[in-house]
């Protein structure tokens, strides 16, 4: 038997043709043993001999590294959390020693608590957590063969855990047969058929009485380099055929011929030693005690395993199993569906309904042919289960099938919409949609046609993201007004959300249709509410702007602080902090975005915590403080990572920008751009155009701001980034002379501000006014906004203003002068990382004779980014725990990237931290990347 024909070995044989696949996998192990880890995604077409090299590793990997292996099923692709339970549910006697929310999360995930649904991300860094547990001191391998057939839930925490490994001496290895979405982003290895004389000889041992040269050449030719099809399919063939009467039929594909002939070579056995191995097959938990009791409810014998062993077909051990991934889904898929019924009905029968509930209600589903209200009502009870757990696909498909079984029209129309909704949270809204169009077919009360019109406009939304979206989710909300107040309200929030983040892209008169229908919904309200008055609120901003909205926003803030929010208004906070935003309300912004991120952050609320953590790093780019920023975008993406929200860069396009990194942030606008177009969000062309304003600001490239700015001149009353524009509109048209236009940017700011007339909002108009003013009245109104930006704790424009304060004295001739503000403006951007603007007044110093010392970095300069984030975690007192459950890795990586930092500093723990990092928070002027961090 050649290993390389997709079997299972016990020896390491060498692998024909696959000495490149090898070297890959075993420098993946080896670089196990040395503590570093990596994951690897291999991928090919089934035979193609991917099991044949996890196997070879396995064994080689065996002697000194700890193996961990599992096949996922397709059969347990609705269950959620089945795949991960598989590899991880016999480490769980360490999970004492995670954090608590981590513990908690991934009990509730395994059924062995009962808890509010997990955060897929609290599970995700579980398992990074309990694999790192499992490794200790010795190298760790865990390998997840046909992942393709992981459940949503595990597959994506599976894929969190492998992209966050770092220094734990773990190695991730996932065999499928295409890479899928939620493994994008881990390093590929494809595998390929073998080469044709690899070819050759693999037939001829598979074949080794002779075969017809033009027989042989044919399945060469057929097979492509498939070694288990070079394998198989000289079985199926007759003496006949052998001799060269040989015809494949080259319309069936090839993974169907493979399984042809695999089921051909079990047709010989008894019919009940086939429905043995089916019964296996029907079977992902490969319990052999489990089998057993089931086979013995078919009547099946000892003699009926002796006989599907001996077919090489079954293999069992401590486990029940097959030769090949492939032989149990030819088994399966061959089989009629009455046998398939029969078998799920033995083993329904000997799962236990108090241990593996959900199991058994699948398998009893899997036997059912007619509906069945009882099968039904326990499909739905698994529904609920796997909603706790946090499996919302796995609800969703329970719900789907529940549906099919339900024999009451007015019952299946329920669980209908149940399980569409369950589709549109686990991130399908296209099968949302479809079985929306099924339950209008059945009876429904008024509220479950408001609720089917509600759904249909979030998925058809979500789905297309175009400009009809929110008159759809409008006329779902005023269709439940008086069936459900409080989801109307909700839906209401929605609609308004879509026309503002649609703009200029929706329909023109969009936004003021929705608030306007929520002005009226809401007319005559005296509620305190924070989501009630946020709804009024941000429809007044829109409809009437921001003097009307002011007292109504500041209330819902205010709400937003004191009061014990609900699910709805933790969900609606973002909301708040972005009026906090277009009210010009520093304070604000910065406590709102702070709360939304804890209360998240606690509640383990991941589908909030990117829109909060986005706001946050707003607040905390307005503090001036980017390395905090940027661990915001960091966090950001890990969540991605295992939800796949889509949110796009806007985080990291920004901190680009204020960096004057011109590569980095055109790479980044040149991806949001035709994004924003292709989703109908007008708000991501307004992000754009404002971010790329402040870089060509920041670079000197005042005719690239103008060009940038003026796109939003005509969107001012769109408010947010439009209305921020308008301040690096005025600064680019002053420095290219168009005085007529900055006067115009000019106007609309003082629009836009003085109604407000907040600190912040008046210091942005001075600052403004100042760039059309020359000599003392310049000055004195940069003195003026300077003050107001210095009481507002916002250095970023702290900094400019004395730039531009600086720049023109220099004009003005009053050369001293100028380079007492051109200093003070070069500390304050150098030392916050505003990199542009401080090269900007470096440059201005040197032109007026002054000679910039810059501080040397040493050895500094080569942390890279984890070990900055690490060192400054460390500096503040975390724990090695509590900075990997901060920055997403583990505690043993954490401390990996330590002793690293202690090593470069020249320092021997924590105590000096402080001061060996004082200078990292410093910017290297010219580079256009913050000291401490790696540029290559």
């Amino acid at each position: 038997m050649n290993p390389s024909e997709g079997d299972s070995v016990t020896e390491t044989a060498p692998l024909r043709g696959r000495h490149r696949e090898v070297a890959e996998l075993d420098g993946l192990v080896g670089r196990a043993r040395a503590g570093h880890s990596g994951a690897l995604v291999v991928s090919g077409e089934a035979g193609v001999g991917k099991t044949a090299l996890l196997d070879h590793m396995a064994v080689r990997a065996t002697t000194d590294v700890r193996v961990e292996r599992i096949v996922a099923s397709e059969s347990e692709m609705e269950l959620a959390y089945a795949g991960l339970q598989q590899l991880c549910g016999h480490m769980m006697s360490s999970a004492g020693r995670l954090p608590a929310p981590q513990r908690e999360a991934i009990e509730a995930a395994f059924g062995l608590r009962q808890a509010a649904a997990p955060s897929p991300f609290l599970v995700g860094l579980a398992v990074l957590g309990l694999l790192t547990e499992a490794a200790g001191d010795r190298a760790l391998l865990c390998v997840v063969d046909d992942a393709q057939w992981l459940d949503e839930a595990s597959a994506r925490a599976v894929a969190f855990a492998a992209r966050r490994l770092d220094a734990e001496g773990i190695a991730i290895v996932l065999a499928m047969r295409t890479a899928g979405e939620a493994f994008a982003g881990i390093r590929q290895m494809v595998v390929e058929g073998v080469g044709d004389d690899d070819a050759r000889e693999i037939l001829r041992l598979s074949a080794p009485g002779g075969l017809d040269r033009r027989v042989r050449d044919q399945l060469i030719a057929e097979a492509r380099g498939n070694p288990l099809a070079l394998r198989e399919l000289p079985r199926s063939l007759s003496p006949a055929e052998i001799a060269g009467g040989f015809a494949l039929i080259g319309s069936m594909p090839l993974e169907s011929r493979i399984e042809q002939s695999l089921v051909g070579q079990l047709e010989p056995l008894p019919e009940s030693a086939r429905l043995l191995l089916l019964l296996a097959a029907a079977d992902p938990t490969g319990d052999p005690g489990l089998l057993w009791r089931a086979s013995t409810v078919l009547g099946l014998g000892l003699e009926d395993f002796d006989a599907a062993r001996d077919a090489d077909a079954l293999v069992v051990g401590t486990r029940v199993g097959f030769r090949h991934p492939l032989v149990r889904s030819a088994v399966y898929r061959s089989a009629s569906p009455q046998d398939r019924r029969r078998v799920h009905a033995a083993l329904a029968d000997v799962t236990s309904v108090d241990h593996d509930p959900d199991r058994r209600a699948w398998h009893r589903a899997s036997a059912t042919l007619h509906p069945d209200e009882e099968v039904a009502a326990g499909l739905e009870r698994s529904a609920v289960r796997a909603r706790t757990r946090g499996g919302a696909a796995a609800a969703g498909a329970f719900l789907e099938r529940a549906a099919e079984l339900t024999p009451e029209p007015v019952r299946r129309g329920q669980r209908l919409i149940a399980a569409a909704e369950a589709k549109h949270e686990a991130g399908a809204p296209a099968a949302a949609l479809r079985l929306l169009d099924t339950a209008r077919d059945h009876p429904l009360t008024a509220l479950q046609q408001a609720l089917v019109a509600r759904l249909h406009a979030r998925a058809g939304y979500a789905l297309r993201r175009d400009s009809s979206g929110a008159q759809l989710l409008l006329a779902a909300a005023q269709g439940l007004e008086e069936l459900d107040p409080v989801l109307a309200r909700d839906t209401y929030m929605e609609a308004l959300s879509a026309a503002i983040y649609g703009g200029r892209l929706g329909d023109a008169e969009q936004v003021a249709a929705v608030s306007n229908a929520v002005l009226e919904a809401t007319a005559g309200e005296e509620s305190d509410r924070a989501r009630d008055l946020i709804l009024r609120g941000q429809a007044l901003l829109a409809a009437k702007g921001q003097e009307a909205a002011l007292e109504t926003l500041r209330r819902a803030q205010r709400a937003f602080l004191e009061q014990a929010p609900d699910s709805l208004e933790l969900h609606w906070m973002w909301f708040a902090s972005r009026a906090a935003q277009d009210l010009w309300d520093a304070r604000g912004l910065r406590t709102l975005a702070d709360r939304q991120v804890e209360l998240a952050r606690t509640e383990g609320v991941v589908t909030v915590l990117p829109i909060a953590l986005s706001l946050l790093m707003v607040a905390q780019t307005v503090d001036g403080e980017l390395d905090a920023a940027e661990a915001s975008c960091d966090e950001i993406d890990a969540i991605k990572d295992v939800t796949g929200h889509p949110l796009p860069q806007y985080g990291r396009f920004f901190l680009a920008a204020y960096r004057g990194q011109a590569d980095e942030a055109e790479r980044l606008a040149e991806r949001i751009r035709p994004d924003a177009l292709a989703r109908g969000e007008g708000y991501g062309l307004s992000a754009v155009n404002f971010g790329e304003a402040i870089l060509y600001n920041g670079l000197g490239r005042f005719a690239e701001a103008m060009t940038s700015g003026r796109r939003e001149l005509p969107y001012t009353h769109e408010l947010s980034h439009a209305m921020r524009t308008l301040l690096e509109l005025v600064e680019a048209a002053t420095h290219t002379g168009e005085r007529v236009l900055a006067e115009e940017a000019f106007e609309k700011l003082a629009g836009v501000t003085r109604p407000v007339g907040t600190n912040w909002a008046l210091a942005v108009l001075t600052m403004a006014e100042a760039q059309l003013r020359q000599g003392d009245e310049a000055q004195a109104l940069y003195r003026d906004a300077i003050e107001r930006f210095e009481r507002e704790r916002i250095p970023i424009m702290v900094g400019r203003c004395r730039l531009l304060s600086g720049e023109e004295l220099s004009r003005q001739g009053r050369h001293e002068d100028a380079r007492e503000q051109l200093r003070a403006a070069y500390e304050v951007l150098s030392g916050i990382g505003l990199n542009g603007f401080a090269e900007r007044a470096a440059r201005e110093l040197s032109a007026s004779g002054e000679t910039l010392r810059v501080r040397a970095h040493g050895t500094a300069a080569r942390l890279t980014d984890q070990e900055l984030n690490v060192a400054r975690l460390a500096r503040e007192g975390l724990t090695n725990r509590d900075i990997g459950a901060r920055l997403f890795i583990s505690a043993r990586t954490a401390e990996y990237h330590l002793r690293k930092v202690f090593m470069k500093l020249g320092i021997r723990g924590r105590a000096e931290l402080k001061a060996a990092l004082a200078e990292l928070d410093q910017a290297a002027p010219g580079t256009g990347q913050p000291m401490g961090r790696r540029t290559e």
